[in-house]
């Protein structure tokens, strides 16, 4: 096993990512996996979903990342700054790495998370490793008409 991938930290932000994650992962020789979500707090705002609602969700996700790595650690984790949530919970538990997959969604959505990306590669004390999502068609497209 390598040493980059003994003590994993995988964050996901939702039931398909933590498959696809998963599911990326495994096609690695890894260690310990501690699966995370983050519940992104409102500073003083009033959140749009409970609390209740939130675990819940995040439980989802947690059963769908054991259905595909088997028995992971899991934590829901709460703070107002996503990137900084995580790499607190990288720093608490040791993580040798984060790990993360590309997530799909139109340009908008992409610029609206673009800034947790950019701040999880570009503002760590880790390495951050970004794993292909093997399902995804890789092929180059037909040109021969």
């Amino acid at each position: 096993m390598s040493d980059l991938l003994e003590n994993v930290l995988l964050p996901v932000a939702s039931e398909e990512d933590a498959r696809t994650s998963a599911r990326a992962l495994t096609g690695h020789d890894y260690g310990t996996v501690t699966v995370v979500h983050v519940v992104e707090k409102a500073d003083g705002a009033p959140d749009k979903a409970g609390v209740e609602q939130r675990e819940e969700a995040a439980e989802e996700m947690f059963d769908a990342a054991r259905a595909v790595l088997g028995d992971v650690e899991t934590d829901v984790l709460y703070g107002s700054d996503v990137a900084e949530t995580i790499f607190d919970a990288a720093a608490e538990r040791n993580s040798s790495a984060i790990v993360v997959t590309p997530r799909g969604g139109n340009r908008f959505v992409q610029l609206i998370t673009g800034d947790v990306a950019l701040h999880l590669v570009t503002d760590t004390d880790r390495p951050v490793v970004v794993l292909p999502d093997d399902e995804t068609d890789t092929d180059p497209p037909d040109t021969d008409e």
